[in-house]
């Protein structure tokens, strides 16, 4: 094997091609990552608003987070965060009902089986506590309770102003050697001979060239598509929601450590407590509610007085065929969209960036690495899609259009595998490092009305008295546990409370 020598020219120019969380989030990796390694420039127009509603998150964010040293205290004061232990779901299964999905592990499992095995096991024998009380994550949400506990004991994710988390990592960036360039990209200038982008121009007739291309343009994916027509697969007859109107208002409350999503007879709206303000929005289906009506619908809805004007937005569920590309690579929604059900939008961006920095090219860009890139980053978004999916297809809302749509839809094989597996047998598979753990397919799942038929044998090693021992002490270690936890929005004041910062 050659080694190329270091006398050879190498890919040191790297262009992000827009700003937002997409853009600075990868900025910030790469900048504080890479250093002087490269030549990073971000250019981004003051002029051209961001989608700027994802506000809340999920936990592989608190390592990433880590992963750059930030200071987390520092991070939710700039952000006005909150924690978020979870998601609460109201009306997803039938009107009335609610359920919630943790990030926590609920119980404690054997390596043969999860932990459902033996609650199963239990309730056929007659223990009748509920699966909910075996989770310390959903306990203390539903009590309003937060802190964190020794070996990271507590698993939660954050609740913030995306704008603002933005603002900070850009901050970041440019302390990190980053260049800033403002202007609006006119046009997409290729290499005539390889077919590579050579170039964004800018309104201003200046020329930005580069080595690696990131297309943070979000949904006019200025460079991966209009470009370089990557392609696109459209999942919107799996995902019918393809509109939003998102609004902010006054907090009337303490904030809660979990987000909201309540279901409507045409989609599902959001709340999510920062701590300045809370973040509202409702989701739908364009074909069974016009916008005048989902507007009336979300104001009647919000708490507090509004902040902002309605902010309406349209997508399509899908994802690119070929995120990466040549020589370019799409960063957040210029590689796809999932609708924000499961607070998906920013983990995507993170996974995008952190593999690319682990696939960095030196000197050619390899056609093995965009192999093995396009094939990680779509596997992540199917399973994604997949547990998106479930939310709608296991329903037993028959209501309206929209949920008798749902319900009767024609679901991906992998789905359906997933579910009758835990139907017939309570088990949950892990595939390939995906996002969603084991706990988080059983909460839903059984949230949802899917209920196994079966568990596993190991539950019928314990006799009565054993397994009614281990249940009662998982119980009485939650609710120990979560008595002694402080109130989430005082435990926010003390640690990284904005408000009190600003005052001082």
């Amino acid at each position: 094997m050659t080694i190329a020598s270091s006398a050879e020219p190498r890919l040191r120019r790297i262009v992000v091609a827009g700003g937002g969380t997409a853009g600075w989030m990868a900025a910030a990796a790469i900048a504080r990552t890479m250093g002087r390694a490269v030549e990073l420039t971000l250019v981004e127009s003051d002029a051209i608003g961001t989608i700027g509603v994802g506000e809340s998150t999920i936990p592989p964010l608190v390592n990433y987070n880590r992963l750059l040293g930030i200071n987390e205290a520092e991070f939710m004061r700039a952000t006005q965060a909150t924690f978020k232990l979870g998601i609460a779901f109201e009306g997803w299964k039938e009107v009335g009902h609610s359920y919630f999905h943790s990030f926590g592990i609920t119980g404690k499992d054997h390596w043969s089986a999860g932990f459902q095995h033996f609650w199963l096991a239990g309730r056929e024998r007659g223990h009748d506590a509920p699966y909910d009380e075996y989770c310390l994550e959903l306990k203390a949400a539903m009590q309003g309770k937060f802190a964190h506990l020794p070996d990271n004991a507590m698993n939660y994710a954050y609740q913030l102003d995306s704008t603002l988390y933005a603002r900070f990592l850009r901050a970041m960036a440019e302390a990190d050697g980053a260049k800033r360039i403002e202007g609006k990209i006119a046009r997409v200038e290729l290499n005539g001979e390889s077919g590579h982008v050579a170039a964004l121009v800018l309104e201003n007739g200046s020329r930005i060239e580069g080595d690696l291309f990131l297309d943070c343009t979000g949904f006019r994916a200025l460079l991966i598509e209009d470009a370089l027509h990557a392609g696109h697969d459209d999942w919107t007859h799996y995902l019918p929601c393809d509109s939003a109107i998102a609004i902010q208002t006054e907090s009337v409350g303490p904030a809660f450590p979990y987000t909201k999503a309540i279901a409507h007879d045409a989609g599902w709206r959001w709340r999510i407590p920062l701590q300045h303000r809370t973040g509202n929005g409702l989701v739908y289906c364009s074909r069974y509610l016009d916008r005048d009506a989902a507007l009336e619908r979300l104001l009647g809805t919000v708490e507090g007085q509004t902040l902002t004007k309605p902010n309406f937005l349209k997508f399509g569920a899908g994802a690119r065929r070929r995120q990466w590309h040549r020589n370019v690579v799409a960063i957040g929604l210029s590689g796809g969209f999932m609708e924000p059900l499961e607070s998906t939008s920013i983990h995507l961006i993170q996974r995008a960036v952190l593999r690319l920095i682990r696939m960095m090219p030196l000197r050619e860009i390899s056609d093995r690495d965009i192999a093995e890139f396009n094939e990680q980053q779509h596997a992540d978004m199917l399973q994604i899609r997949d547990f998106l999916i479930l939310h709608y297809k296991a329903t037993e809302r028959r209501d309206s259009a929209f949920w008798r749509y749902c319900g009767d839809m024609e679901i991906p094989d992998t789905l359906v595998q997933k579910i009758e597996l835990f139907r017939e047998t309570g088990r949950v598979f892990r595939k390939n490092e995906e996002l969603f753990a084991e706990n988080s397919w059983v909460q839903v799942m059984m949230g949802q009305g899917i209920m196994p038929h079966a568990y596993h044998p190991i539950a019928e090693k314990l006799n009565d008295d054993e397994l009614a021992r281990l249940l009662e002490t998982l119980r009485e270690q939650v609710s120990k546990t979560v008595a002694g936890l402080p109130a989430h929005a005082a435990y926010v004041e003390r640690y990284c409370g904005a408000a009190r910062a600003a005052a001082a």
